[in-house]
């Protein structure tokens, strides 16, 4: 413990530099759209909430499997089409996308918009197929 206050006297700068860095990924994580929720979370949140669940997934990842009663708006699209969940603007929402590499922008979005209550789902479809969890294929 001495060495590191030790190392922490000698070396000010770069210890401030790493404090900047975690402070700043923390700000980045949280402002990705919101708190993340896993599959099992998802579930809970759907049978006692009422949550619904927007992919952002295209259309035809969308209909090779999709989480049930998921509402379908790809990204591309996302900022014409955000109005069409208006009607939901009271109950918790969940963005799922692939992987998780785009529910964090859509989360943001929905947020200015005004809806209150947004989650994205972590790892996406994928994490929820991994745990065998059912999807609905669509024609």
């Amino acid at each position: 413990m001495d060495q590191l206050f030790e190392f922490i006297g000698n070396h000010p700068w770069l210890v401030g530099a790493f404090a900047v860095v975690i402070v700043l990924f923390i700000r980045n994580e949280v402002s990705r759209g919101g708190k993340s929720v896993s599959a099992q979370e998802l579930v809970n949140m759907v049978n006692k909430d009422g949550a619904v669940v927007i992919d952002v997934r295209d259309e035809k990842e969308f209909r090779e499997g999709h989480i049930v009663n998921a509402i379908n708006i790809p990204h591309v699209n996302f900022s014409n089409r955000i109005r069409e969940l208006e009607i939901y603007k009271q109950k918790p929402l969940v963005v799922a996308c692939k992987m998780g590499q785009h529910s964090g922008s859509i989360g943001t979005q929905l947020r200015k918009a005004g809806f209150s209550d947004v989650a994205r789902l972590q790892g996406g479809v994928t994490e929820w197929r991994n745990q065998n969890l059912p999807v609905l294929k669509s024609k």
